[in-house]
């Protein structure tokens, strides 16, 4: 017990401004990467049981739903992004009354949003997916997933909103310990609706907004009872309208920034779909194990922004160029060790999804290219990240309108016309990964130009 309390202590709510950078950093990172690694889990789970119990065109009809349900959520997305930078600038500069205004308008934000998604998503789910050419076999089955996710919206977004606002505030273990619980929580379900009840993907779906929202309740359970933090009220939890202001302010451009990305998605969904449902089912398998590789750098680029906002709240401008550079060497050297566990392990990783072998050597060859990708990330991901907890939001929704909009969709189609033959009549699907790969380094070119450049050191909203 008395080691629990001390683990407990060591990892519990930080104040990042003070000590040395890398030992905050690393301290905030590790429960937040395990966490994310749980998350991760969370949404395999449903991968690997509809995938073993169902089939490869139930595999296929998640992964085709899984754009279409990102690009609605991405609200959520835009909402924790304002709030977060909010959070942890207000929290390093030590203003209690502001701090629990901008807690309470984002709650308000997130009850408007739930509402709004449930409304407009549901109905036009089934459109959506005729839209982007869901293959024939999954169409059903991708439709039904969808349309639970959407009705039971509101557990992902308080859970991914209120965990967003605990670690603003450097508590990182409570997030951990929800998702650890809602992970063991899908699986059992997933097992139970699915493999006991028969009641395929709606039964994973089922099971994921249950765990969701055991999630969210442990989470804002935690964060009422911060009491010397927070202090929530009647008063507090009334919608403010200048803090609205700023949260959209801040949260907007990160919205069209995901949003952006998600759409891109949806267009690359179609391609792929076109492609047929095996194509469609090993690019599902890929994005799940892709996800173990890439997490570490989004985690590393959520800690240098909380640390970054702590910071600049505090004024410590000087603290936020060491933590960015002690950051940067960590987060590459993590990519190199996960890229050769990558290579040892990929194919069996794969197959955890599917036992056809023509859908395990398509997602051995589309991980192979991407093998440089994950370098790439590694490094504009700690940049990214420390220009985001600045509170420059506008920056980084540039880079991805251009790096997507103008790079990676338009040749993605263009490719894949060109490539088309008897073997391919969608097109060569290793196209969408070189196209991936070439989209990478031009966001890393301008993330790294915009740095150096320093206009985002004025953007502090403190």
């Amino acid at each position: 017990m008395d080691k629990l309390k001390s683990l407990r202590r060591f990892f519990g709510t930080q104040n990042m401004t003070v000590g040395s950078p890398l030992s905050c950093l690393l301290k905030f990172s590790i429960p937040m990467l395990l966490g994310n690694f749980a998350q991760l889990l969370y949404g395999m789970a449903d991968s690997i049981i509809v995938g073993r119990y169902i089939g490869d065109a139930a595999l296929s009809a998640i992964g085709t739903s899984g754009p279409i349900i990102n690009l609605f959520l991405l609200l959520y997305m835009a909402i924790g992004s304002g709030v977060s930078i909010m959070v942890a600038q207000y929290f390093g500069a030590k203003q209690t009354e502001n701090l629990s205004d901008t807690i309470g308008s984002s709650i308000s934000l997130i009850i408007i949003s739930t509402v709004f998604i449930t409304a407009v998503a549901t109905p036009l789910t089934g459109t959506l997916m005729h839209l982007i050419k869901a293959p024939e076999e999954s169409y059903k089955m991708a439709v039904s997933y969808a349309t639970i996710i959407f009705f039971g919206n509101f557990a992902n977004g308080f859970f991914n909103i209120i965990s967003g606002i605990l670690r603003g505030l450097g508590e990182v273990v409570l997030p951990l310990v929800a998702l650890l619980i809602a992970v063991v929580l899908n699986v059992g379900l997933d097992i139970w609706f699915v493999a006991g009840f028969g009641m395929g993907v709606s039964g994973a779906a089922l099971a994921t907004i249950i765990s969701q929202t055991v999630a969210f309740i442990i989470c804002i359970t935690k964060l009422l009872r911060m009491k010397h933090i927070v202090k929530l009220s009647r008063k507090s939890l009334r919608p403010k309208k200048r803090f609205i202001k700023q949260i959209i302010q801040l949260g907007v451009p990160m919205g069209i920034t995901q949003g952006i990305f998600a759409l891109s998605m949806v267009f690359v969904q179609s391609i792929i779909n076109g492609m047929g449902y095996l194509v469609a089912a090993a690019c599902a398998a890929v994005m799940r194990v892709d996800a173990f590789v890439v997490i570490p750098s989004q985690t590393y680029n959520m800690a240098i922004s909380t640390y970054t906002g702590q910071n600049i709240g505090a004024g410590r401008m000087d603290r936020v160029v060491q933590g960015a550079k002690a950051l940067l060497r960590v987060s590459v050297g993590t990519a190199i060790v996960l890229i050769a566990l990558l290579l040892i392990f990929g194919r069996w990783m794969i197959g955890l999804f599917t036992t056809t072998q023509e859908v395990i050597d398509m997602g051995i060859r589309f991980i192979t290219i991407m093998i440089p990708g994950y370098l790439i990330i590694s490094i504009s991901q700690s940049f990214n990240g420390v220009i985001r907890g600045a509170g420059d939001t506008v920056a980084t929704m540039w880079i991805t309108i251009l790096t997507n909009v103008v790079v990676r969709v338009p040749l993605a189609f263009i490719l894949a016309k060109l490539t088309a033959s008897e073997i391919f009549p969608g097109g060569n699907p290793n196209v969408l990964f070189y196209t991936l790969i070439g989209a990478f380094c031009i966001n890393l070119v301008l993330t790294l130009l915009y740095y150096k450049k320093g206009k985002w050191r004025n953007k502090a909203i403190v």
